[in-house]
């Protein structure tokens, strides 16, 4: 469910940083998070639509303090760049948005030999959250908010010691790739929350519905498709995606509530958890395998 009142006094200059906010449910939130008075640091890899961003939300914020870092999400070495950066210009984070994603139609592949959708949405972000946790532990009570997806309940056959090889696909099988990213990050959430418990820290995950954003860029005529859904009720606007998003990331009455994933898709909230979210030992096996793959040091719970 999303916030009945919101709480607009509640984010003001909190420090909130955030992938993903050039396009889609992330430029819809990090325009209202302006709005409200939060302090907007954004990742992007395009400083063309960065710009534009801080044209607009200069016009409808106060605010002069929106900064903007570089880095592709898919570069794990930009993410480490970019990392180092944010801990040497931006104090404690109040709120780490992980919203940047990808759902590609078919496999490419990183100067580093990885999926580049599975490092774009998942491994990324991993890092980016580890490398930024000191920051974000010393703002506590902060929040930790990843956006998922439903998706993640097609995922196809899921194993917790080869998550990594997405393999060949198109078709059916790139969505089924892209949910595998997707429980992967919901994954994530669950263990970060379980391991930052009585930290302060919360961690929750959530699917915005479906909406019409640049998400499926490699797809023809995707965007213009979109945009004529969005009239219709199958297809929600960023502004409507965006709304959980905000719920989590500005609203008083999810203070201590973590390790939750949100839908906002009606009716699904009612249907069980999948197996891999239904058994933490997945969940913490997959951390462990993702520390070893990207070099990260594991957080102890």
């Amino acid at each position: 469910m999303t916030s009945a009142q919101p709480s607009p006094a509640w984010i003001a200059n909190k420090q909130v940083l955030i992938t993903g906010a050039t396009s889609g449910i992330g430029r819809a939130a990090a325009l209202e998070l302006a709005s409200r008075g939060a302090q907007l640091n954004v990742i992007a890899r395009d400083q063309a639509k960065a710009r534009a961003l801080a044209d607009e939300i200069a016009q409808i914020s106060n605010s002069t303090s929106v900064r903007f870092f570089h880095a592709d999400l898919a570069d794990l070495d930009e993410v480490r760049t970019v990392a180092k950066t944010i801990g040497s210009e931006l104090g404690p984070i109040d709120i780490l948005v992980n919203n940047a994603g990808v759902a590609a139609r078919w496999p490419r592949v990183t100067t580093e030999g990885r999926d580049e959708m599975l490092t774009a949405n998942y491994l990324g972000p991993f890092v980016l959250t580890h490398l930024l946790l000191d920051q974000v532990l010393a703002a506590s009570p902060a929040r930790i908010v990843i956006t998922g997806s439903e998706a993640h309940r097609m995922t196809g056959p899921f194993d917790a010691e080869r998550f990594e090889h997405l393999g060949q696909y198109s078709g059916l099988a790139a969505q089924l790739a892209y949910g595998r990213t997707k429980l992967l990050d919901i994954l994530f959430a669950d263990e970060l929350a379980a391991r930052l418990a009585g930290t302060g820290v919360t961690v929750n995950s959530f699917c915005p519905g479906l909406v019409s954003t640049g998400l499926t860029r490699d797809v023809p005529g995707a965007d213009r498709l979109g945009r004529l859904l969005s009239a219709t009720p199958l297809i929600r606007t960023p502004k409507q995606g965006a709304r959980m998003l905000i719920h989590l990331a500005a609203d008083a009455e999810v203070d201590g509530v973590t390790g939750r994933f949100w839908t906002s898709t009606p009716g699904l909230g009612l249907l069980p958890a999948v197996a891999a979210r239904r058994h933490p030992a997945v969940a913490e096996r997959v951390y462990r395998r993702t520390c070893d793959l990207v070099g990260i040091k594991e957080l102890t719970a």
